[in-house]
């Protein structure tokens, strides 16, 4: 298989699911659609929980987090991509409801780039060129854009190009230096990204607005402190 070929079909499932999206999306009554969202951030906060649940440590879990979150509010990570989904509306917005495509961007680059299935699927292409684990996200990834194209437009498009460059970045690093991560590192990373994806989950419910986008750093500490720690023996 061609290094990258995963990521390739992650991406056109995304693009593809997102138009059968709004193409049949108006014939969705606008009740139903509030119906569905409610009952999608229901259903990312249960995964959020589940993934969560894998960590080996709480206290490695919450500190990873932590200093994510400080590291995200630093760099202004939330504020960037709003100003840059924000400019993209601007200049291509014909009418609508103000903030859809930067709602619709961010929320869905989050929910296709999070989580195990996206880290251990692009290194699995990388270093052995196997798209199993790609194959199935992109079926999963294809589905959740029809509904999110549905009822939040055309912004899931641009998540499109978040899981390329994402996840082409990490198959990218895995046949450079045939990276690769313990089960411990992955735990923690998958845990961490539970946390955004719950905080997802309740941004969708419209029960708490929360800078998603800030959690990202811990998905690169986590790892690196169940690493630190497991080589001093201490996990």
């Amino acid at each position: 298989m061609i290094p990258g070929l995963g990521t390739a079909l992650n991406t056109g499932a995304v693009v593809a699911g997102t138009t059968a999206g709004l193409l049949f999306g108006r014939l969705i009554p606008e009740s139903m659609q509030r119906t569905i969202r409610i009952a999608i951030g229901l259903f990312v906060i249960v995964i959020g929980i589940q993934m969560a649940l894998k960590t080996r440590n709480p206290l490695v879990l919450l500190v990873s987090v932590l200093i994510g979150v400080v590291i995200g509010e630093l760099l202004r990570i939330d504020a960037g991509l709003q100003a840059l989904a924000a400019w993209v509306e601007r200049r291509t917005r014909r009418g609508g409801e103000p903030g859809r495509v930067s709602l619709a961007f961010i929320t869905t680059s989050l929910i296709f780039c999070v989580g195990p299935l996206a880290v251990l699927g692009s290194f699995l292409d990388g270093t052995r060129g196997d798209i199993t684990l790609l194959g199935i996200k992109s079926t999963l990834d294809g589905v959740t854009s029809i509904v999110f194209a549905a009822t939040l437009g055309w912004g899931v498009y641009l998540s499109a190009l978040s899981v390329l460059i994402v996840q082409g970045t990490l198959t990218l690093i895995a046949v450079v230096i045939h990276a690769g991560l313990s089960d411990l590192e992955t735990a923690e990373l998958t845990a961490a990204g539970g946390i955004a994806v719950l905080a997802i989950g309740l941004g969708l419910l419209d029960l708490k607005a929360i800078k998603v986008a800030n959690f990202l750093p811990a998905l690169v500490v986590a790892p690196l402190l169940a690493g630190i720690l497991h080589g001093f023996g201490l996990m």
